[in-house]
């Protein structure tokens, strides 16, 4: 049965991977680093180790201040750009009196609180988990199996949604099944071992809304 789903949140609810490219790119470069699209889906949406170490050496003290800049730029970036992607909210509310329904995020929680102090998404969801809110980020299924274990669900019973290998490798490792919606800026990463396959949201909400809607039924 299907009663309870784990949406990722960039690229899946909103456009905001090639903003995070973009702010990550433009800091690297005040280091002298040309960051490539490629290297952008290798370390980040892959591996999830980040791409400082492409500056070379830097130490710790040194990073902190450019990651600082980086997301003060992401967070410009995406509160001065509609960046939800359309349907969304209405897709959540369909479902909402079929599911259960958390986002699982790493973006920290200050910029996604700022994209969605005014979109009204959060309250279609029971709960969120942001970076902060776990020790291990994905490709690690820590938080994955975080939500589950909040719910109280039976891996059975739940669904992840997700746009990157990264993400599909936390959902596997935490023993759940896991559909993609496949991105542009994810375009060309390996999506072995998902379910289902989707060119958009809004494929993947008519799919969501029959499977939910036949468990209702049942």
């Amino acid at each position: 049965m299907l009663n309870t789903i784990l949406w990722d949140h960039d690229g899946v609810l909103v456009d905001t991977e090639h903003h995070y490219f973009r702010a990550t790119a433009e800091v690297l470069a005040k280091a002298g680093v040309s960051l490539t699209l490629q290297q952008y889906q290798q370390f980040h949406l892959i591996e999830s180790r980040g791409s400082w170490h492409l500056a070379g050496g830097l130490s710790e003290a040194e990073i902190a201040p450019l990651r600082d800049q980086r997301n003060a730029r992401y967070t410009e970036l995406v509160t001065t750009n509609d960046v939800m992607i359309p349907g969304a909210i209405d897709l959540l509310k369909a479902l909402k009196p079929h599911c259960r329904m958390a986002v699982v995020t790493s973006s920290l929680r200050a910029p996604f609180e700022a994209i969605h102090r005014h979109t009204g998404l959060t309250e279609w969801l029971d709960f969120t988990l942001a970076r902060e809110d776990y020790a291990e980020s994905k490709p690690d299924p820590e938080p994955y199996l975080t939500a589950v274990a909040r719910f109280g669900a039976a891996k059975d019973d739940c669904l992840v949604v997700e746009d990157t290998t990264r993400g599909l490798t936390a959902a596997r490792a935490a023993g759940l099944r896991c559909w993609i919606i496949r991105s542009e800026i994810g375009a060309g990463l390996d999506f072995t071992g998902a379910e289902r396959e989707f060119d958009s949201l809004a494929e993947l909400g008519e799919a969501l809304l029959a499977e939910a809607g036949a468990t209702a039924a049942r």
